[in-house]
């Protein structure tokens, strides 16, 4: 910076500037709150239909995102141009300062262009002597000591001018179109951020010099900037894709079979370093974008470590998918890196994808503490289980699905490939207790009917739920549980089994439905599930109708006697599945599905919250009074029904037997079942002080869930071959 430009700026222009952005920022909070509030939260209750579901809603909570992201971008420019101002004006306040101090000293400071200047000492003839007795000019070391000074306050002043103007630049290329959501409070914390990424992929670059200090030194400052998108897109590019895959080369061959903290650190480095790249690749700037496409081309590189002796190291994919495990990706990158793994992957046939990937590649150890690596579809089955949009994208084509689902025979990516197909079809990450699910979309409804009639399938399909998959299957079916509801009751049943599904009738075959069931039953991880996500149906439901009878124009009997059938009716299946013999030699006992339970006790919670999500019920059956679960007006009694089954509340009036404590006599099953609907009337009357019979409510729910548990084993008879 010149000296003159520090001197004499104008900074009332960028004073206004200022301003200026600081209007735009309140005005983009107020839009952003507007748009949360009342667009998006209108569109979440909205009864959607055709191409409006999987447009228009779609449309509607990305703009009111947009909104969000362009308050959080205003708010981070307002403050690095406000934070800049004030620097550069302090600088200019201590460069007068010091100017004024060389008058005093008979200096004279002059602009010479191009950053530099010089102080030179007045020589008028009155100045050669001084009353002191000194002669000549001042003494050189004060000449150079306020040049060092000045020299300091420029070189300042223009650091901080050009890290402005770089971390602005970098700000506005995070994205093509739209807003970037990063966030900074200053100047400075925006530019330590980028700072932080140039030294951290300097260091990397060179693998070999890095000891094990080095790397907890790495890893502590990555720890700290994983989630600044500033950060991980400069340290991204700055290394580049083949030296970020070789640098995790790197790493893992000269850490092999580490042990006790060495190995800590590297499952740590191996966190860190995927989240910085999660992060890195939503940037939009044309270095990302060139990042990611060359990436994606290295798939097929044969990458080893410098002085291995060994000609097969890791192919691209398995290195890129070993750190595909933690984190959330881009939609587009994953989209595009999983069409081009799919690719080859189905080339080689079900049978053959073992060999494909595993065969010659002995020595790898791409992973610290899961697996190998060996397989790059269990990375990337990873990567789209915290993805729920690239995980429908993935699984939207059947072909593709059943040939990942026929794989699992050959493979060990079965519990992997299962957290994928949840995000695909609930909408939410898997193994994420806060999210709450949007309603199911027609796609993701679709992909769960196929996969039930993959699972249907005689001779065979009910064999997956072995694979790794049961467990995953159970959680997909709780999700389900109204559009499950609605099959088995057929046309017509939409305004008592309430839910906000784009497609509530897209399952289709009760066949299907009643085989994938029975098939989930004999996992105790999926038994689980189903046991859970009835129990929070059933509960909801009951409440919502019992204290909003206007939800449908029929009769309450009527309302009571179809949920409660349909309770029995799941149970049933689940309870006549158990008792066959040739499926309870299949069942490990009742110890395994307990623990199974009290597993599952935080997704419980959230399947409170998914449930809720997909009950908001159209206009026509009370949707307006059904769109205020968000504010808490139902959950209570699915809550209630939830802390019995993991805490095995014991029935009332027989042995000691738990709430679903035994898988062994069919009878207390359904005796579990009609309790916990009896149950979940009891609470909402008496929460809601109802004027309703208590004892003739119970009574009517008991003899449903008994009519349903009679219907289920027909219902068993005529889908399926049983002993």
């Amino acid at each position: 910076m010149d000296l003159d430009a520090l001197r004499y700026g104008d900074f009332s222009k960028l004073g206004e500037a200022v301003t200026d952005w600081e209007q735009m920022t309140k005005k983009l909070a107020d839009l952003q709150k507007d748009a949360e509030s009342n667009l998006k939260a209108k569109a979440d209750r909205a009864r959607w239909a055709g191409v409006n579901a999987t447009v228009s809603r779609e449309f509607i909570t990305k703009t009111a995102a947009e909104f969000a992201d362009a308050h959080t971008q205003a708010d981070s420019i307002t403050k690095i141009l406000s934070d800049t101002r004030g620097e550069l004006i302090g600088f200019r306040t201590q460069l007068n300062d010091v100017i004024t101090r060389c008058a005093q000293q008979h200096l004279t400071v002059i602009d010479t262009g191009e950053g530099s200047f010089t102080v030179t000492a007045n020589t008028r003839p009155d100045w050669v002597s001084d009353p002191s007795g000194k002669t000549g000019a001042t003494d050189q070391k004060v000449v150079d000591g306020l040049r060092d000074e000045i020299q300091g306050i420029l070189t300042k002043a223009t650091q901080s001018d050009n890290s402005a103007a770089k971390v602005l630049r970098l700000l506005v290329d995070q994205v093509k179109y739209g807003f970037t959501d990063a966030s900074y409070a200053d100047r400075d914390s925006a530019a330590k951020a980028v700072a932080a990424a140039e030294k951290l992929a300097k260091v990397a670059a060179n693998p070999a010099d890095m000891s094990l200090d080095d790397i907890k030194n790495f890893n502590r400052t990555m720890e700290l900037y994983n989630g600044d998108s500033l950060f991980a897109e400069q340290f991204a590019t700055r290394l580049g894709p083949k030296g970020t895959l070789q640098f995790w080369t790197e790493m893992t061959s000269a850490h092999a079979g580490a042990r006790g903290t060495e190995l800590d650190t590297m499952k740590s480095l191996q966190k860190n370093l995927s989240l910085t790249l999660a992060t890195a690749s939503f940037s939009d700037s044309e270095a990302m974008q060139e990042w990611k496409k060359d990436l994606i081309a290295e798939r097929n590189t044969n990458f080893r470590a410098v002085g291995s002796v060994n000609p097969i190291g890791a192919l691209g994919s398995q290195v890129i998918s070993s750190l595909l495990r933690e984190g959330q990706y881009d939609t587009e990158f994953l989209d595009d890196y999983r069409e081009e793994i799919f690719k080859a992957d189905k080339a080689a046939g079900d049978a053959g994808t073992r060999d494909l990937w595993v065969k010659g590649y002995d020595a790898l150890d791409l992973v610290f503490g899961d697996g190998n690596g060996r397989d790059p579809l269990k990375g990337l089955f990873e990567g789209l289980s915290h993805n729920p949009e690239a995980a429908t994208n993935a699984f939207e084509s059947k072909a593709d699905l059943e040939h990942m689902l026929g794989t699992t025979v050959y493979t060990d990516r079965g519990e992997s490939l299962g957290r994928a197909l949840e995000a695909a079809t609930t909408g939410a990450s898997a193994g994420d207790t806060t999210q709450q699910a949007s309603p199911h979309s027609e796609t993701q409804v679709r992909i769960m009917k196929n996969i039930m009639e993959t699972v249907a399938q005689p001779g065979g399909g009910a064999a997956l739920v072995s694979k790794g998959l049961g467990d995953s299957f159970g959680n997909m079916a709780a999700s389900y549980m109204p559009e499950i509801s609605q099959t088995l009751a057929g046309h017509g049943a939409e305004p008592i089994f309430l839910t906000n599904s784009d497609d509530p009738d897209g399952l289709e075959e009760v066949r299907d439905v009643v085989r994938f069931l029975s098939a989930v039953s004999t996992d105790p991880d999926g038994r689980a599930g189903i046991v859970l996500g009835e129990s929070i149906y059933t509960s909801t439901l009951l409440e919502a109708h019992l204290t909003d009878p206007a939800l449908f124009d029929g009769s309450q009997e009527q309302v009571l006697t179809d949920i409660g059938k349909n309770a029995g009716t799941i149970e049933g299946i689940v309870a006549h599945s158990l008792a066959d013999d040739e499926v309870r030699a299949a069942v490990k006992g009742e110890t395994e599905y307990n623990n199974a339970l009290k597993a599952k006790g935080d997704f419980a919670k959230t399947w409170v919250a998914i449930g809720l999500a997909n009950m908001s019920a159209p206009d026509a059956y009370g949707g307006a009074a059904m769109g205020a679960v968000g504010g808490g007006m139902l959950g209570a009694i699915a809550g209630l029904a939830v802390d019995r089954v993991l805490e095995g509340q014991q029935l009332e009036g027989t042995k000691d037997r738990a709430l679903y404590d035994s898988a062994k006599d069919f009878y207390n099953s359904r005796d579990s079942v009609s309790q916990q609907a009896q149950w979940a009337a009891a609470d909402t009357i008496d929460r809601n002080n109802l004027d309703l019979p208590k004892q003739g409510t119970q009574d009517l729910i008991r003899d449903a869930v008994n009519e349903g548990y009679d219907a289920s084993d027909d219902l068993l008879k005529r889908t399926k071959e049983r002993p």
